[in-house]
């Protein structure tokens, strides 16, 4: 029995007897008098018992009961009376942090409030009332988190009565830094001019949105913008298949051809390059645009340059984007070159949205899984608890 206070998780408790029914039921006390909490008095004397009773995980298929014989004490020399303080069970509390702890963890990994509520005898409302308590707690120690360096924002959908929301990601360390309700300047001012330690952001990844390149402009002065390459490829390619529609409708409907002018034309085999070359004969034109696309990608697709290769690089993108301006891809060219900075600085940088489009389904998923959020700060608070700042920084 000397080491049942350990097997318990509650350490300093001698086990008196157990009774096993329906449910496990441990009776304990303490080893030990302690010395006086106010003063520090080694010696104090037992005024008085009386009998907690608390939940203390499950063992098997049974709730452990716990039922603690807790002294009251005096002090003789400051004359204040204190009760006696375990160890993992909070004073007024009934049931331990262990236990706590356990329907917590079972919640997060999936167990429905109804499956716990029969599991763990109680009531659906106190398993979302602990989740969320353990959810504020782990928000807590994220609250004087530093702002990242490098960050990356972008807009996700919440509900059809609240709109959209913004997210913005940790992408050194691949964590949600913060989940923020609209995404226009107005929605976001508050948050951001609150925000500290903006003027330590030195890279923003974002799409072409020019709301969000607005915002990183006027609050994050010392950031460098640098575009999506999946929006900036996708856009692209979007521009080319709606001009495509103008010259064969008809074709433009053929899934086998779209998906071949879609592919880079490095990853098409022998015959599918074939194939689309006698079709690109028929039109000169859209032969032309599809060329000046694959040069596009290519150099769209360079990454970790220095700056004297992207700056030998940049008078080849400048005249592409020049023939793009005459030609049927002229509103392309057009915002290519409204966004040129942003699409230069995809040379020089690695980091992409990829890691907060991943977030995304994570988000999406947990919305799934409960049915749907009416409430934004609950949502919020389960997305920094799944997805938020665990504490550790990467510094690699």
């Amino acid at each position: 029995m000397s080491h049942a206070g350990n097997i318990l998780g509650l350490p300093e408790l001698e086990v008196e007897r157990v009774d096993r029914n329906d449910s496990i039921e441990v009776y304990a006390r303490p080893k030990r008098r302690p010395s006086c909490i106010h003063c520090q008095h080694p010696k104090v004397r037992i005024k008085a018992t009386h009998e907690r009773t608390l939940k203390h995980t499950r063992q098997g298929n049974q709730v452990m009961t716990l039922h603690l014989k807790t002294p009251k004490y005096h002090c003789p020399q400051c004359g204040r009376y204190f009760r006696h303080r375990f160890q993992g069970v909070r004073p007024r509390y009934r049931s331990s942090d262990a236990f706590r702890l356990e329907v917590f963890e079972a919640h997060d990994g999936g167990v429905t409030q109804r499956k716990l509520a029969r599991t763990h005898d109680m009531s659906p409302a106190t398993v979302e009332r602990w989740y969320q308590g353990q959810c504020r707690l782990r928000l807590s120690e994220m609250s004087n988190r530093p702002c990242p360096r490098v960050l990356g924002i972008d807009e996700h959908f919440f509900s059809r009565k609240r709109g959209y929301a913004t997210t913005m990601v940790d992408l050194k360390n691949h964590k949600v830094f913060d989940v923020v309700l609209g995404r226009s300047e107005l929605s976001l001012r508050r948050y951001l001019r609150a925000l500290p330690g903006k003027e330590n952001v030195q890279v923003v990844v974002m799409d072409l949105s020019e709301t969000y390149r607005s915002i990183v402009r006027r609050y994050f002065p010392n950031a460098t913008i640098v575009a999506d390459r999946f929006h900036v490829i996708r856009l692209v390619n979007q521009h080319l298949l709606k001009a495509w529609q103008g010259y064969d409708p008809e074709g433009r409907k053929h899934r086998g051809l779209v998906s071949l002018m879609r592919r880079h034309q490095w990853r098409l085999t022998d015959e599918q390059r074939e194939n689309l070359g006698r079709y690109l004969d028929d039109y000169p034109v859209l032969k032309a645009l599809y060329a000046a696309k694959q040069q596009l990608n290519r150099l769209l697709l360079l990454k970790s340059l220095n700056r004297k290769k992207a700056k030998q690089l940049l008078p080849r993108l400048l005249s592409l984007i020049e023939d793009l301006a005459a030609s049927p891809l002229h509103r392309l060219a057009r915002t290519l070159k409204s966004w040129l900075e942003p699409i230069v600085g995809m040379w020089r940088f690695t980091k992409t949205n990829g890691i907060t489009e991943g977030f995304h389904n994570k988000m999406e998923m947990m919305s799934r899984r409960a049915y749907g959020f009416r409430n934004f700060e609950n949502y919020r608070l389960r997305v920094l608890t799944h997805c938020g700042w665990d504490g550790i920084i990467n510094r690699v």
